[in-house]
């Protein structure tokens, strides 16, 4: 699904802020709330480098100098941005593309503020940090001590520390779990355990589970029935008779043939395309054929919204009241703890992500770790489940499910490199729900590197959590007697 949310996220995308280009550099003028659009505002926030957030997400301005002082401004595409000031030195607002955007106020919310910082509550400095268990809310997830995991304290201890120092940046949430029980969460930059966070596309994983209920409950007769007849448009453009053939397994695995690829700056399907129309599913089965239905997978958020719809048309409820009584419910999850707003079209600022807490995403996990039941019942179907996670195309030359990737991570150990095999939803920023069966194990993350070229918890994965698991499993089978 598409996130590049307004003008402006092109405006503040960036990599990082060399203050020491600018010496004199205030960037506390810039400090404040902005109109990005009629009726939305955007916050410009100063830590040790500037930034904007934008529905909660956080994108960084350079400094570039320039014929207009210190209060220019590039984007990592290029653009400049200008902030004027007045005839007393007060900066007025920002002017981008010609566009002036008002600044009306000089406060930011604390949540915004907090994301200059990654310190959790009560640490001022990063030898503050002390493992605790987490908390046993009652909520259907067991709690223990990481000492009594495969994981050991030392990990606990090197996540957090290269959190506080930098090393990972923008990570808002850790929580591993093994074995059956949680034993580290962490949250940074201001999150905390009750806060619902944004998934982006990691909503997309979400959105097979219901489809896959959706048959369970013989709604919809499997992954190879057909999708145009369970739709009510009357005709579309570009007509082919290939589209006849379009099952929902083609777009469950990015693979309907159609013109859509978010990474193609040429594709009529890319997802700044497709989110400015007024119908997200019309506009994405309008798209020409380039190819067969299932011979080659395209990463295609247009295609989302035509499953979403599929489902609900079928079922007769909103995708959000069938997840809540089919999906959420049955997990412990109450309708007051997460967010959809599901519209699926142009009027939907939100581009139809869910806002969930991060225990919930783990409690996701968990359940297709589980073969989709939830403590012994049947939650989402076995058969659906295996599915969901076996390979059924290949997406930037990744092993694809059904809304759910197939990645390998890159570990080093002492006898080389190896690869291992995991399983993952992923969004935009740093949102993953890692399966790692091998090792018994159901990691979390959430984070708001937005449009980054790094991977924050990949790394953390590769270079902390996925060492220590297989040296002791290692140590564990070579401790083994030899039958």
């Amino acid at each position: 699904m598409r996130f590049v949310i307004s003008a402006l996220l092109l405006l503040v995308l960036s990599s990082s802020v060399t203050a020491q280009k600018t010496p004199t550099l205030h960037l506390s003028d810039y400090v404040g709330t902005y109109t990005d659009s009629p009726g939305h505002t955007l916050e410009i926030v100063a830590g040790n480098e500037l930034f904007a957030v934008l529905d909660e997400a956080k994108y960084v301005l350079r400094p570039s100098g320039g014929d207009s002082g210190v209060d220019q401004f590039k984007t990592i595409t290029g653009q400049t941005v200008t902030f004027p000031r007045d005839a007393s030195g007060k900066v007025t607002g920002y002017k981008e593309d010609g566009e002036f955007h008002p600044r009306v106020s000089a406060a930011v919310t604390p949540e915004s503020a907090a994301l200059a910082m990654p310190l959790p509550n009560g640490q001022n400095s990063p030898s503050d940090y002390r493992y605790h268990p987490p908390a046993d809310l009652h909520d259907g997830i067991a709690v223990g001590d990481i000492a009594h995991s495969s994981l050991g304290a030392s990990t606990a201890d090197a996540i957090v520390r290269g959190i506080l120092d930098g090393t990972y940046k923008d990570v808002h949430s850790v929580l591993l779990y093994q074995h059956g029980k949680l034993v580290m969460e962490e949250y940074f930059y201001g999150y905390s355990v009750q806060r619902p966070h944004q998934l982006r596309s990691a909503t997309k994983s979400v959105v097979s589970a219901l489809a896959g209920i959706a048959i369970d409950k013989g709604s919809l007769t499997g992954a190879s029935q057909q999708v145009l007849p369970q739709m009510s448009y009357a005709s579309y453009a570009n007509p082919d008779p290939r589209k006849a053939a379009m099952t929902l397994d083609n777009f469950l695995s990015m693979s309907p043939g159609l013109d859509c690829n978010d990474h193609s700056s040429t594709s009529p399907g890319r997802e700044m395309v497709i989110d400015n129309a007024p119908d997200w599913v019309k506009a994405t089965l309008d798209l020409p054929l380039i190819n067969d239905p299932g011979a080659k997978g395209y990463y295609c958020s247009g295609g989302v919204s035509v499953v979403g719809r599929m489902v609900e048309n079928t079922v007769h409820m909103r995708l959000p009241e069938f997840a809540q009584a089919n999906l959420f419910g049955p997990l412990g999850i109450a309708r007051t703890d997460w967010v959809w707003n599901y519209d699926l079209t142009n009027a939907d600022k939100e581009y139809s992500q869910i806002h969930l807490r991060p225990r919930d995403m783990l409690k996701l996990g968990i359940l297709f770790a589980d073969g989709g039941s939830w403590h012994g019942h049947p939650v989402v179907a076995a058969s659906w489940v295996r599915a969901s996670l076996a390979e059924h195309s290949h997406v930037d030359n990744v092993s694809y499910g059904y809304f759910w990737w197939r990645p390998w991570l890159n570990v080093e150990t002492p006898s080389g490199s190896q690869h291992v095999d995991v399983v993952a939803a992923q969004g935009n920023g740093g949102q993953k729900i890692y399966l790692v069966p091998q090792y018994d194990l159901v990691a979390v993350f959430t984070g708001g590197g937005y449009n980054a070229d790094s991977t924050p918890p990949n790394t953390i994965m590769a270079r902390i959590v996925l060492p220590v698991l297989m040296a002791a499993q290692s140590g564990a089978n070579s401790a083994s007697p030899t039958k």
